[in-house]
């Protein structure tokens, strides 16, 4: 009688230590789940972060493409000189008109100020603007301001650049090496510096979110490499 029931004393604690090593295992089991699942989505918001810096760039590519390149390449004025100024003067004023609410237009003026400088690599003579989009608005002017109410601003503006001109009289400027165009620019709207800057941002942008999609992959690698390495150990 001892004996049985010593027999089944000695037996009795074994079902519950293995029902205490799968609790601890199904435990393990779970927080290894938990951990997996936390980490997949972790990579999933990388992936899609890197994904969609990459895209924006690839976006900011096109609109700067189509406009600051476009600009920049479709320029005649790149060839670079130093100019002199010849003669700078208020020659007349020019009629314009401004906004002054839905569908009302009223009339307004401005000075026309007109520069001629010398082109010092080849002697010439030519009219200065001061950028693509003045030559465009009025290239008999160096200088087109915005239409105001207010003819004495748009006046004190144009003195102004006049009494520069007269104390800065030699300054790099931009020709037609081609001759297509006699006059020249001071400035021009966008040149290669603008250029690029402004290429600058997305490329950082494309590189960064390549970066992260690359770290996300190489993660991944990285982990698969482990578990193939733990099965073998055991």
């Amino acid at each position: 009688m001892f004996l049985w029931t010593g027999s089944r004393t000695a037996q009795g604690p074994g079902p519950e230590r293995r029902t205490i090593y799968q609790k601890i295992r199904e435990h393990d089991l779970l927080d290894k789940r938990k951990t997996v699942t936390a980490l997949r989505a972790g990579e999933d918001r990388a992936m899609l972060l890197g994904i969609s810096m990459m895209g924006f760039s690839v976006m900011t590519y096109f609109l700067l493409g189509i406009t600051v390149v476009r600009s920049y390449t479709e320029s005649i004025w790149t060839g670079e000189s130093n100019c002199t100024v010849l003669n700078s003067s208020i020659v007349a004023d020019v009629n314009c008109s401004y906004s002054c609410g839905s569908d009302c237009w009223k009339g307004s003026r401005y000075p026309c100020l007109q520069v001629f400088v010398m082109l010092n690599s080849s002697g010439k003579a030519a009219r200065l603007s001061h950028n693509e989009e003045m030559q465009e608005l009025n290239p008999e002017c160096f200088f087109v301001p915005k239409c105001r109410k207010d003819y004495s601003v748009a006046q004190t503006i144009i003195r102004n650049i006049s009494e520069r001109l007269k104390v800065h009289q030699h300054f790099p400027c931009y020709y037609d090496p081609g001759e297509g165009q006699a006059s020249v620019l001071l400035t021009r709207l966008h040149g290669r510096r603008a250029v690029l800057l402004s290429l600058l941002w997305p490329s950082c942008t494309l590189l960064g979110g390549a970066l992260i999609v690359a770290l996300v992959k190489l993660t991944q690698h990285l982990s698969i490499l482990c578990e193939h390495i733990n099965k073998i150990k055991r």
